[in-house]
């Protein structure tokens, strides 16, 4: 399989800010059925500052500037989502510093990195019902594939992209233990968790933009 280059790095940081910028109302109404409905725009305004500083942004190397998208969302993303986001960006950045390509194993060890990240800041689990829940699925794909020399990019980010989206309707029903939705007990039950719906939208969006066809609607 090729490597991944920074410019494709680059273009999904793009197509994530577009993501979240123009799901900043569908994102926040998820969000109110059993949270506080705030994620959408507290999501937009980290992206939006992200897009907004794009050609000033450092881009010789994958872990510099994954390193500065986890300031920029630490700092402008508000409520719980700035820290758990930016230390997503910030974990991945820091095993890819001075990269300019990647390979499936790297992208597998930061997914991990940032997973790890995750749950030591904000306490959450697999079977919790936050964001995880979508990308513990996308990481053990991508170590999946991994070990195989013949993997196809495109193979591997529609069957990621599948495993992100079926997140959504797998864990509906659950009752969220961490985040905003955990405050709501029971309430949460029969609400699909806005970080997951996030994760799996952005996937779909990103197969979208390299011209990948998926059976999956996000």
């Amino acid at each position: 399989m090729k490597e991944i280059t920074i410019q494709d790095v680059e273009l999904a940081i793009k197509t994530i800010a577009d993501t979240a910028l123009r799901n900043e109302q569908y994102f926040s109404e998820l969000d109110s059925a059993a949270g506080d409905a705030d994620f959408g725009v507290s999501l937009a305004s980290g992206f939006r500052v992200v897009q907004k500083d794009w050609d000033q942004l450092d881009k010789s190397s994958i872990g510099g500037l994954l390193l500065k998208i986890s300031m920029i969302i630490s700092r402008h993303v508000g409520g719980c989502s700035g820290p758990i986001w930016g230390t997503g960006f910030m974990r991945a950045g820091a095993l890819s510093k001075d990269k300019t390509t990647l390979t499936l194993d790297d992208l597998e060890k930061m997914l991990s990195a940032s997973i790890e990240g995750i749950q030591q800041r904000g306490g959450a689990v697999a079977g919790d019902k936050t964001l995880l829940d979508a990308l513990i699925p996308i990481r053990d794909t991508v170590r999946e594939y991994a070990g195989k020399s013949d993997a196809d990019a495109g193979e591997v980010l529609r069957e990621a992209t599948r495993v992100a989206t079926d997140a959504i309707e797998r864990t509906k029903d659950w009752v969220a233990k961490r985040g905003r939705q955990s405050f709501t007990g029971e309430r949460s039950k029969g609400t699909p968790d806005p970080g997951i719906v996030a994760v799996a939208t952005m996937m779909n969006d990103l197969c979208k933009e390299v011209g990948i066809e998926t059976d999956t609607a996000s």
